[in-house]
Order: C-alpha cells, then structure tokens, then sequence
C-alpha cells in the first residue's frame, strides 16, 4: 500500500522534479531519519528533487519517522510499504521507481548518509547511457553511535571517515576506471544501496529483477542486464560516497558472496537484458521470439507456435530476445539473441549439436499448453 505523507502548509511545493531519491528501508527509523535529515542538507542543486522511501514491512514508527519529517521540508516526500515475506530489496527498490516522477534517479541504502554535495556529484557526472556507480565508507560503531538527526546539517560529515576506508574507496575508484576503460564484461560492479542512473534507462531493463528473494545479487544481475543494454558503469567514487551507519549484521546476509541463496539464479545462462518480472511482469506475448522453419514438425512444436501466435516473432534470420528450437530438429541457433532455448519433449534425446549452443535445455514433462506457457514464462 501507499502511505501520502502529510504536507505542511506553506509556499506551494515545485511541480517539476528533476531527481527522485529513492531509500529503502527495513527495521532502522533511526538510520532512515540519519539519512533523511542528510539529503535535506543537500547543497548545490535546486529543489527540484523528490524523497520516496519504500519500506519492507517495518512494524515499528518508521512510518512515523517519514511522516514528521514531510511535514517540515520543502519537497515532495512519499512512503510506500508492503507486507514483510522474507528478504525482498528487488521489489522494495522497484516499488520506490514505481512512484518516481524523476528523470534521474538515485538509489539509497535506508543506512547510508549523503555528504552535503553528494547530489551535485551526481547532477555534475550524469549523462545519457551511464549509470554512476558509488559506494559507502564504513563508519565505526563509536562514530554511528554519535550521530544525531538534528545536528546532521552542521556535522562535517568527511571527518567520519577513517583513513583505511578513504584509502578502500580511493582503490576502488581506480579499479573501476581501468575496468571502463578496457571494458570488462561483468565489472565495475554495481552496488544497489548508492548509484543513480536515468530512469528511462532503469525502465528500459524493467527495473529490479523480483525473482531475487533473499540476500544478495539482485543488483549485480541488474548491473549486467544494463551493460547487455548498452549503458556504461562509471564510478562517480572520485567525487563523492555515502557513509554506512553501523549496525549489526543483518542475519539474512551471508558470510561469503557465493553462500547466497540467489548464486544459482544469478549464474543462469540466457539472461534477458529486461527482466520477466521487473516494474512489469513481462508474459510471453511481450518478449521476442525466434522460432525455426521446422517448429510445426512435432506435436510439441505446433503447440508452442500456437501458444506464440500473439507474440512478437523475429523474421527468418533476425535477431529476437529468445530463440527457440524444439527437439528434434533440423535447425540451428543462429540468429543475433539473447537467450537459445532447447525444448526437448520428455524422453526424447536431443542433438548433442543443439545442446551445445543452447543457454538453456528444458525437458518438458507434457504437451498440455499451461505447462507449455508456464515452461516459457520462466525463461529469462
């Protein structure tokens, strides 16, 4: 649901907003109200940003925390929240994008601050088909603990950060440049809690993908979803970085990277550049498919080929989202595409040729057309 909060009364409030900042947040109102009162303090722009903050079921005043601030600044805040079901960022951020009225957009941790130029950074370096990419300085348990909303304006804020955190984020900004620069396919790395981009960029890949439940990679598959789309990831880390405020580990997030529960899904081959289910779920009648002269061959095939009648199908050699070929066949993969699915009918063996190109190898268990669909709808 969407929570309006409370406006104050006053000079009527810009109609046009030019960046939404967009916060999630789960469980921490004191950390959220830390980085609210930081982009308040923001210098060097105008007004003409916006505050949504998306909440993943808090139970406690956070929603109080958003309301009281609304009412005393001079830009649009929102807050939207939804029923807690375990670890779900990708649908938090995404719900945040869903009420952007912004063209830019900026993604923030509900636990970083934002130095007072961090937005100017960002309005200074952004330009069409980037993505900036940031990062935060860990701040100590002694200097969070210190830390309160109503002096955040007057705190010099890069005081905080320690001398071995300045030297990490230093090296992690030339690391990025040299990884732009010889254009490494899968780094820099994209860390969800602070970067922004355009918001017809972020549309263009649907958004967060929503099959990430559980901690971590949703934001390293999005990152290469936007490099398959053709947008570039440049570190914005040698002008600004936002501060993490401490707080014990979350329970949910895993010691190691590859421990996380969505290693295997972010390792899938065939990934489609924008999602399935993103800010839209995508059916099988809105992504592009490639079928072969033969897919009327087999029982299975005609099938599909009735199931994709209403879908958008590449001509003969063009290039699709998904290119399918259905056991056995004598065609091949070779249109341009982002996906090479092989559906082989159950207990049929397919051509050791065939599997070979594919990404992804389906048996399907029976020829009825909602297993069919369904079996179509989880590709990507």
């Amino acid at each position: 649901m969407t929570i309006p909060a409370p406006t104050r009364p006053g000079p009527p409030r810009r109609s046009v907003i030019d960046t939404s900042i967009l916060v999630t947040t789960f469980r921490r109102p004191r950390h959220l109200a830390l980085v609210l009162e930081s982009i308040a303090a923001q210098r060097g722009v105008p007004r003409t940003f916006e505050i949504i903050v998306a909440d993943d079921g808090s139970e406690d005043e956070t929603a109080a925390v958003v309301a009281a601030f609304a009412a005393v600044v001079d830009f649009p805040v929102r807050f939207t929240t939804q029923p807690h079901d375990g670890f779900r960022l990708a649908r938090v951020r995404n719900n945040a994008a869903r009420l952007a009225g912004g063209e830019y957009l900026l993604f923030v941790d509900g636990d970083c601050i934002l130095p007072r130029h961090h937005l100017e950074a960002h309005h200074r370096r952004r330009r069409p088909g980037v993505a900036l990419l940031g990062f935060c300085g860990r701040l100590t348990e002694e200097a969070s603990r210190l830390l309160m909303p109503e002096n955040l304006a007057v705190t010099n804020l890069a005081t905080l950060v320690t001398h071995h955190e300045t030297r990490l984020l230093a090296r992690r900004h030339r690391r990025a440049r040299w990884h732009a620069l010889i254009r490494h396919p899968n780094k820099p790395r994209l860390a969800g809690g602070d970067f922004g981009l355009w918001r017809r960029d972020f549309e263009g890949v649907n958004g967060f993908d929503e099959r990430f439940v559980g901690w971590g990679q949703e934001d390293d598959d999005l990152g290469l979803r936007l490099r398959a789309a053709g947008i570039r990831l440049e570190s914005v880390l040698d002008l600004t970085c936002s501060l993490h405020v401490w707080h014990p580990t979350d329970p949910s997030a895993t010691p190691r990277w590859r421990d996380g529960a969505n290693v295997n899904y972010f390792g899938r081959r065939g990934r489609l550049s924008a999602c399935r289910e993103g800010l839209v779920r995508r059916e099988n009648k809105a992504i592009s498919w490639g079928e072969p002269s033969d897919i009327g061959a087999t029982p299975l095939g005609r099938s599909v080929h009735q199931l994709l009648a209403s879908a958008s199908l590449a001509a003969p050699g063009a290039g699709c989202e998904i290119d399918l070929i259905v056991a056995p066949s004598t065609a091949s993969f070779s249109r341009p595409s982002e996906c090479r699915l092989l559906l082989v009918p159950a207990g049929t063996t397919p051509a050791p040729r065939l599997v070979a190109r594919a990404d992804r190898v389906v048996e399907v268990a029976a020829e009825d057309p909602q297993v069919i669909a369904d079996t179509l709808a989880a590709i990507g």
